[in-house]
């Protein structure tokens, strides 16, 4: 459907156009003052034409995402680039056309959830489950939610942040700059509407070279964006990049990536000069940055009476943690926290060993994987040629000697396990929290894996909601792992807040904020110890892709027909 509107035209712009940051800047200048002033009406027809369109491109975004990635056709791990990418996207989409269509109706966006008072007097904004996207039966026994940062006034804390329909005075448009991540496919897109249609941005995309293979894709699939001259995508070096951070006409930076790529961009790439920099506080760059740029990943395990489907379900849900995406992932799970005492840890531990080593092992795809490997492992017989890296897991390291694995995020499929001695189970999750803030780098998301019955004692309560108010982690994740939020979507994900550039830490700012919330200190995504059907992102699930296209049909057209659909599928597919 193409675009109609008083307000906006269409351009036309053609690829070979936008062959430059200046050609590709000069179309966002010309739009940014119609976008920033679009109605709501005018908003919601786009994102209707982007929901269509990924839905037309979806096969080949996928297509050209596992043959980069070398994952054969039938491989079960072809669901990840269609969870991971397209389904992601549509139900970004869906979730912002939904909250934007109520807002023109109602006057404010909706929430799917009651709002409550945790008890330090902070807000509980619910935003999981959705029944609008079906999370009831999709998502049957987990819950999310948004902790609002004090103080906030129950009434007003919902910042509207959508468009004003009839302003006395044009709203001067602004144009950010996105560097896009290399490793997730939905990751670029997302953070690029997340700037479009929550911030009010026109956006210069730069594709990062490792997957610059999407951005055609994308210039078909958000062609609507692109003809009206909102969103350009660029390709090129980092002297291309650096020539778009630094244009007169670029308002914001966005970056995925490393501190070191924060760094280099907000004090400079000299290390002499960044460090006189960052000691007299005099930036290089002095436009508004935001970014998310990794973790350390924590997983606490918190000992209990599991049985032995229990053990085994969680076990496959910290492998999953771990072999997603050939464990290119910023929360893959990197350091294991247990308690030395529990009974249960060495057959928990055994189990976790068995789930990686029956997981075929991945092709490393992404740039630096071998280095890096032969840094974090202790397999030294690794060919500098090799295409493929084992799952490493190095249990019972000591903690005075791990200082390598809690301080660097080695982006590479090493995860380790740090027992810590303690005198029960509660003052284990005391130590583990501390360990998590203290002792390992990053603050956007960590792990937890609870039994219900040590929650069922009031103590213990007490203890695990003081556990979640302390840790500073921007996305806790309970029996699960904190991917699942980011793939949900309307989980605001982010650094935990207090980060700064000149101590970025796991960056600054929020994205997939689909509610609109603002002040938002963290969010935690809850689930049962145990699911089933077993879920498409276990490993073990042998034949998950099929779920998976039916997941992004439900996302594409929302009713009960195809929800039938996709729970057929589930029940009758191979697990």
């Amino acid at each position: 459907m193409r675009f109609q509107s008083d307000s906006l035209h269409s351009s036309m712009t053609g690829p070979e156009k936008i062959n430059s940051v200046e050609n590709a800047i000069e179309e966002l200048k010309q739009a940014k003052d119609r976008f920033a002033n679009a109605s709501l009406s005018a908003r919601i027809q786009l994102l209707g034409d982007c929901i269509d369109g990924v839905n037309t491109y979806a096969r080949e975004w996928v297509k050209v995402a596992c043959e980069a990635k070398h994952i054969p056709s039938g491989s079960p791990f072809r669901a990840e680039e269609v969870t991971g990418g397209p389904m992601a996207t549509i139900r970004f989409l869906q979730l912002l056309l939904i909250n934007l269509t109520h807002h023109h109706r109602y006057g404010s966006p909706r929430l799917p959830g009651p709002v409550t008072h945790s008890d330090t007097g902070a807000l509980r904004v619910n935003v999981v489950p959705d029944k609008k996207t079906f999370d009831p039966w999709l998502f049957r026994g987990f819950k999310a939610e948004v902790r609002v940062k004090e103080p906030v006034d129950k009434v007003n804390f919902q910042e509207t942040v959508s468009p004003r329909e009839h302003s006395k005075e044009d709203l001067k448009g602004r144009i950010c700059l996105v560097l896009g991540a290399g490793n997730v496919s939905s990751i670029p897109i997302t953070d690029t509407l997340s700037k479009l249609f929550l911030e009010h941005k026109c956006v210069l995309l730069k594709m990062n070279p490792v997957n610059e293979y999407l951005g055609p894709i994308f210039y078909k699939a958000f062609a609507s964006l692109i003809d009206e001259g909102f969103f350009q995508i660029i390709y090129g070096d980092a002297e291309v990049g650096a020539k778009a951070i630094h244009h007169e006409l670029v308002d914001s930076v966005h970056v995925t990536g490393s501190t070191a790529s924060h760094d280099a961009i907000v004090w400079g790439s000299d290390e002499a000069d960044r460090k006189s920099r960052l000691q007299l506080k005099q930036p290089l760059l002095t436009k508004e940055i935001t970014s998310e740029l990794g973790n350390v990943t924590p997983w606490i395990v918190v000992p209990g009476p599991y049985t032995a489907r229990q053990l085994n379900f969680q076990a496959q849900s910290i492998a999953a943690s771990i072999v997603n995406n050939a464990s290119f992932n910023c929360i893959a799970t990197k350091v294991i926290l247990t308690r030395r005492q529990w009974n249960q840890r060495e057959t928990f531990m055994n189990q976790l060993e068995k789930e990686l080593r029956k997981t075929p092992t991945r092709h490393a795809y992404y740039p630096g994987a071998v280095e890096r490997f032969k840094r974090f492992s202790p397999q030294t017989t690794i060919s500098d040629s090799a295409t493929e890296l084992p799952w490493t897991l190095i249990r019972n390291l000591d903690p005075e000697s791990a200082g390598l694995y809690l301080r660097e995020e080695s982006f590479v499929c090493v995860c380790v396990e740090v027992a810590l001695d303690a005198d029960s189970d509660s003052d284990f999750l005391k130590k583990a929290t501390r360990f998590a803030n203290e002792e390992l780098w990053g603050t956007l998301g960590a792990g937890i894996t609870v039994h219900p019955k040590f929650r069922a004692n009031t103590e213990n309560e007490q203890v695990f909601q003081d556990c979640l108010d302390q840790l500073e982690y921007g996305v806790i994740a309970i029996n699960h792992w904190v991917g699942i939020a980011f793939a949900m979507m309307g989980v605001p994900w982010g650094g935990h807040p207090g980060s700064s550039i000149e101590d970025v830490k796991s960056g600054i700012g929020w994205v997939h904020n689909a509610y609109m919330l603002k002040d938002i200190e963290k969010s935690i995504l809850e689930g049962p110890l145990t699911v089933f059907p077993k879920p498409i992102w276990l490993p073990s699930h042998q034949n998950p892709e099929p779920i998976s296209w039916r997941l992004l049909d439900l996302y594409h057209r929302p009713c009960y027909w195809n929800l039938f659909k996709l729970l057929m599928s589930a029940v009758g597919t191979r697990h």
